[in-house]
């Protein structure tokens, strides 16, 4: 970014304004947020922006003269090299970059003296059960000035909950914040006060509940108390596009039964290396002291803290009595944090003791940082944990941004556990917490799902998962087939095998729930990431990436979001000799407005795209097309190809089927196919891809259906 008249500490932000809405187990989030320049000259915005975990980007929207314009997913080189150039120009770009693991960086500029921008965020989450309430998080990003010097962002924030008037949900209430009796309604008023329902028109008035907060500083959480029955419930929220598998999200939530408890064996692993110094010792000794009291009596715990060297509390377990654990906690008080990284002594000593029969063995481990000392090869660690971990469990903390980011993951992976990512504003205490939390009682393991009646694939999580008191289990797969099916759970359990199953519909074509597709999507990239950084890239595992991300419109390493002014043309506007005109340099007869970016990309990408100078050079180098020459039709990218707007699935193999556009063969894949209508509406020359065929609209094509054409489609579409 370049530095000429830019005054950023001027720019503040004036406001975000959080709505969340509830729908079918699914947590829709819009955020706008508003940025003002007080300064005398040219400004820009630099804030961080995190995604609650597991979140699925759907759209961005930036103001530009006074309309808000979203924008298209595209290769993440060119959109680099588009957004510096247009910058040079000091005209309307904004970038956002996907720093990964749910935090984006957001820059606006230029933003005029006096000047007011917007920008609006949207995404969508699984609402995490947690006890008998679910769970609404939402952290507010700092300014990148604000989160160095730790201030409290600036700017007012507004936070309004909407979710069904049903049965099955008690009264949302916030334990950060307080709500005001007033500001709960049934029939979309706040006490006296009428409220604006346009962006949330899906919810009828009557048959909702609200919860705002005024004030919403700091971290938001919001509980929402739900009715649990005495047998499991299993659901089902299908998208079937009906030319390919379709996707699910399925969702187990266990009994209402006291599980009967289990002794534990938890192991609690520190890093008090130098980096860990200041406030993040604190809420590790905090993180500590919370662990400590989430054990009852019959379990057993070991403290581990580890710079250069190993150290430990004591030299075996000790059972949580009340004497042995206000020991423990005069042992965090005492640790200092000062010396190297020894993570695999770390874990040696964590897996050095046996595990003992009908004890569930877990480990938590905290780092801030990478190895230093010992064995510094993380996939030499990794491969070393999995074969010493026997039946342990074993959970992942990474503290900050100073993280060996594949390591902790592969820990997690190869431990049944979970990895968790604390960012540098975030409390290590509430992450930690909130995990030991859960796993107190072990309601099943070793949880498999199987349908009978349809095909399931890509199923994450994959392979056999464990599930504690207070959780639910949400699978998000792909099926292959229809109809009525059985979906079975199987697992263990403390009194021997479990087995819960119910009949469900898993519809052939269904235009609902498209958000289930994006969802989907979103994990199998999280999923496929983490196998790269395990075993190595490949061809194959980088071209699903890619095409996940310009299929769904999600931000990958290889794929970025930009924003342009209505009428664009990215190659006029970059430049590739031509003329300038209102400073904007054009190859055609008339200057098309300049574009406002936004892009998202992988920071490490980032960092190593930046020393490229000439668009033009990258879009001959990728061959990519300007922003005029791609479309978002439903869930198909088309992009102009010798005058065809063609999907990008597209493989010049297979059987094509040529139709007449507005020819009653025409109409008739419109009756039989409605997902058809919206590419169809991108032009009079369109080729759309199928499972085994594709569909290609064309002057030429056939004006009426044959039994021949229908039996076809019926077969490979």
């Amino acid at each position: 970014m370049p530095a000429c008249g830019i005054t950023s500490p001027a720019v503040f932000r004036q406001s975000s304004d959080v709505r969340v809405e509830l729908v079918d187990r699914v947590l829709r989030y819009e955020i706008t947020e508003t940025f003002v320049n007080r300064g005398s000259g040219v400004g820009e915005a630099d804030f961080m922006f995190p995604l609650p975990k597991g979140a699925a980007f759907q759209d961005l929207k930036l103001e530009i003269n006074g309309e808000m314009v979203a924008g298209e997913t595209m290769n993440a080189n060119q959109a680099r090299q588009i957004y510096e150039e247009i910058v040079r120009r000091q005209r309307d770009p904004a970038l956002l970059e996907w720093m990964g693991y749910g935090l984006l960086r957001a820059r606006i500029f230029p933003i005029a003296p006096g000047e007011q921008k917007r920008v609006v965020v949207r995404f969508q989450t699984v609402a995490q059960r947690e006890g008998d309430a679910l769970r609404i998080d939402y952290f507010r990003g700092a300014r990148t000035s604000q989160r160095e010097t730790n201030q409290r962002p600036e700017g007012r924030m507004s936070f309004v909950l909407t979710y069904p008037n049903d049965p099955m949900y008690g009264r949302a209430y916030s334990p950060t914040h307080s709500i005001d009796e007033g500001e709960y309604a049934t029939d979309g008023y706040y006490g006296d006060r009428a409220v604006d329902d346009r962006s949330f028109a899906s919810i009828n008035r009557g048959s909702t509940r609200r919860i705002a907060i005024r004030d919403a500083h700091g971290e938001v959480t919001l509980l929402i108390p739900i009715r649990r029955s005495a047998a499991a419930a299993i659901s089902l929220l299908a998208n079937a596009p009906g030319n390919d598998d379709g996707f699910a999200l399925i969702t187990l939530s266990p009994p209402a039964v006291q599980p009967r408890a289990v002794p534990r064996d938890l192991t609690f692993v520190i890093d008090v290396s130098g980096s860990m110094s200041g406030e993040k010792i604190e809420q590790a000794r905090a993180a500590g002291k919370q662990v400590l009291r989430s054990l009852s009596a019959m379990d057993r715990f070991r403290l581990i803290d580890f710079s250069s060297d190993v150290r430990t509390f004591r030299d075996n377990f000790s059972v949580a009595t009340r004497e042995n654990i206000r020991a423990a906690e005069r042992y965090l008080d005492e640790l200092e944090a000062q010396g190297s990284t020894n993570i695999s002594g770390a874990l040696d000593e964590a897996l050095s003791s046996p595990v003992q029969s009908g004890r569930l063995p877990i480990v938590l481990f905290l780092t801030d940082g990478q190895p230093t000392v010992g064995e510094r090869d993380a996939s030499v660690i990794a491969s070393t944990v999995a074969k010493q971990r026997g039946s342990r469990r074993v959970f992942t903390f990474g503290v900050g941004a100073d993280l060996n980011v594949s390591l902790i993951e592969q820990l997690a992976l190869e431990g049944r556990g979970t990895a968790s990512f604390v960012r540098p504003d975030e409390s290590v205490e509430r992450a930690v917490g909130i995990v030991a939390s859960r796993l107190t009682s072990p309601l099943v393991t070793d949880v498999r799902i199987r349908a009978e009646g349809v095909r399931l694939r890509k199923m994450h999580p994959s392979g056999p998962v464990d599930i504690f008191a207070g959780e639910d289990l949400v699978i998000l797969a792909r099926y292959d087939g229809s109809g009525n099916a059985v979906v079975r759970f199987d697992g263990q359990t403390t009194n021997g095998p479990v087995s819960w199953a119910t009949r469900v519909f898993f519809p052939d074509r269904s235009r609902e729930n498209p958000f289930v597709a994006r969802l989907w999507a979103t994990q199998r990239v999280g999923y496929l990431s983490a196998e790269k950084r395990k075993h190595g890239g490949s061809r194959e595992v980088d071209d699903e990436i890619r095409e996940l991300g310009e299929r769904y419109g999600i931000p990958t390493e290889f794929s970025s979001y930009l924003v342009v002014e209505p009428g664009m043309n990215r190659r006029r506007a970059m430049g590739a000799g031509g003329v300038q005109l209102n400073g904007v340099v054009a190859t055609g007869a008339a200057a098309a407005p300049a574009p406002a970016a936004v892009q998202f990309e992988a920071a490490k990408s980032a960092a190593a795209q930046r020393s490229a100078t000439s668009v033009a050079a990258a879009d001959a180098a990728v061959g990519m097309r300007d922003d005029a020459n791609l479309r978002r039709a439903g869930n198909v990218t088309l992009v102009l190809r010798d005058s065809v707007w063609t999907d990008v699935r597209y493989k010049k193999s297979g059987t094509v089927l040529q139709v007449k556009p507005f020819s009653d063969a025409y109409f008739k894949l419109l009756e039989m196919m409605p997902d058809l209508r919206e590419p169809f509406s991108v032009g009079e020359r369109v080729l759309v891809s199928g499972r085994s065929m594709a569909i290609e609209l064309t002057p030429s094509g056939e004006e009426r259906l044959t039994d021949r054409d229908l039996a076809l489609l019926r077969d490979r579409w």
